[in-house]
C-alpha cells in the first residue's frame, strides 16, 4: 500500500512537472523539433535540468543497500542494440515529431480531455495492443 501511494505521489510530481514544463503542448515539441525553422529551444533546458537531476539522484539512491520501497533495485542489464530495440525507437521518435506527444505528457494532457490527447492516447493502446498480439511470431 504504502509503495503504491509513492509510486501515485511520484507520477503526480511528474505529471505537474510535464505541465509546467510546458511539455504538454505538442507546439512546443514540434517547436523544438524545427531546427530550421521557428526553433523552440525551451525543450532543451527542461532536457538538461531533468538531466542534472536524475544524474545527482542517481548516484545518491543506488549508494543504498535497497530501496525506500521495495525488495531490491531492478537496473536494466542488457546492453546491446537489436532491431526491436532501433525499430521502437524510431517509431517512437516519429510518432513524437508528428504529434508533439510522448506517452507521459499524451496522459498527462488527457486531464483536460483535448481532442489530439485523446486520439494520441487511443491509437497509443491501440498500437501496444497490437504488439501484444503478434510480439510472439517476431523473430529474435
Amino acid at each position: 500500500m504504502r509503495q503504491d501511494l509513492v509510486a501515485g505521489l511520484a507520477g503526480l510530481l511528474f505529471s505537474v512537472g510535464l505541465a509546467v514544463a510546458g511539455m504538454t503542448q505538442p507546439h512546443k515539441v514540434i517547436g523544438f523539433l524545427d531546427f530550421f525553422g521557428n526553433w523552440d529551444p525551451s525543450l532543451a533546458f527542461v532536457m538538461v535540468g531533468a538531466i542534472g537531476v536524475n544524474t545527482i539522484v542517481y548516484r545518491l539512491v543506488l549508494g543504498r543497500k535497497e530501496p525506500f520501497f521495495g525488495g531490491r533495485f531492478q537496473l536494466p542489464t542488457r546492453t546491446d542494440l537489436d532491431w526491436r530495440l532501433i525499430v521502437g525507437a524510431v517509431l517512437f521518435g516519429v510518432g513524437w515529431g508528428i504529434a508533439g506527444f510522448c506517452p507521459g505528457p499524451a496522459v498527462t494532457s488527457l486531464v483536460g480531455m483535448g481532442t489530439p490527447a485523446v486520439i494520441f492516447v487511443a491509437v497509443m493502446l491501440a498500437g501496444m495492443g497490437i504488439f501484444r498480439m503478434v510480439e510472439g511470431k517476431l523473430p529474435g
